[in-house]
């Protein structure tokens, strides 16, 4: 697929993952913390989400494209382009973008109300696309994909494991909520609501 031909298919997988990557070049990686703050969800650590209530709404969803760290932006870049590009040619630009913009706030949200303000990361997000996309193989005919069982099993081992704290500093409850809200996502736009559990067992 050629670069244009590319833009054409993706355009909005791609505007993603390209400012997540001049946030994390412009920030080193996340190491220039003041370059950050007008993309953190806040700055304080107990003191609810002020700059929200004060009208800069962007926070809810631009810790997305926070990054610290080379493997974090190119593990996330390259799932958000294998994710994105499932979804955006077959349900269109609009649909990814109410996904990204949901999964996005709930799962910034989440970690915000679980471990305070210091994260970021478009895991939730990427944890979000792949529940919807598996919901939607196995409850829309017309979705035209099954998710491969050993992308979700490892992707779940992966989830696990951050969660042991075997990896680090990890925002365990953005990829919590993430996944979550695809599950739900994925049910809420499939044409079967009626869910069979043999469905999801194969």
């Amino acid at each position: 697929m050629d670069p244009l031909q590319l833009l054409r298919s993706l355009p909005l997988t791609l505007v993603l993952i390209v400012i997540s990557v001049i946030v994390a070049m412009a920030s080193s990686f996340g190491e220039n913390v003041e370059m950050l703050y007008p993309f953190f969800i806040s700055k304080y650590l107990e003191a609810g989400l002020p700059e929200i209530m004060e009208g800069e709404v962007w926070r809810l969803i631009t810790p997305i494209f926070i990054h610290f760290g080379p493997i974090h932006i190119i593990f996330n870049s390259l799932w958000m382009y294998n994710l994105g590009s499932v979804i955006e040619p077959r349900q269109g630009s609009p649909r990814l973008g109410l996904l990204v913009g949901v999964m996005g706030i709930l799962s910034n949200l989440g970690q915000f109300l679980w471990d305070g303000p210091g994260f970021g990361g478009l895991s939730g997000v990427v944890y979000g696309l792949l529940a919807y996309i598996w919901v939607q193989g196995k409850l829309n005919p017309r979705f035209g994909l099954i998710l491969h069982p050993q992308i979700v099993y490892m992707m779940m081992i992966w989830f696990v494991l951050c969660w042991s704290g075997l990896i680090g500093n990890i925002a365990n409850m953005a990829h919590t909520i993430g996944l979550l809200s695809g599950l739900l996502l994925g049910w809420i736009f499939s044409p079967n609501k009626k869910i069979n559990l043999s469905d999801f067992t194969h």
